[in-house]
């Protein structure tokens, strides 16, 4: 394993257990899923430049696209959340509540 690959993975696990232990805030989960999605974007990157296939060039730019859609749904959740609820803790988010 090369150093930039154990880089991407260890970057990857990171935000995974950021993701695990900090639940407590909806901002900081949607910064480790953030982290999450930029460390595939890169490794996805990585892949597709060592395989030299122009086949592959278009997965990256997907994954780009849907993790955009994906930060500012989870913005917008955030901004209603915070409206509504007056904070951000994920304990206000039971869909029993509603």
């Amino acid at each position: 394993m090369t150093m930039l690959n154990s880089t991407i993975y260890s970057a990857f696990m990171i935000s995974l257990t950021g993701m695990a232990f900090h639940r407590s805030h909806l901002l900081s989960a949607l910064i480790c899923l953030e982290g999450m999605m930029l460390s595939i974007y890169v490794g996805l990157t990585l892949w597709c430049t060592l395989t030299e296939s122009m086949m592959l060039t278009l997965g990256p730019m997907m994954l780009l696209t849907l993790s955009a859609c994906e930060a500012s749904t989870g913005l917008a959740i955030l901004v209603a959340t915070t409206r509504t609820h007056g904070s951000d803790l994920m304990q206000n988010m039971n869909l029993l509540q509603c």
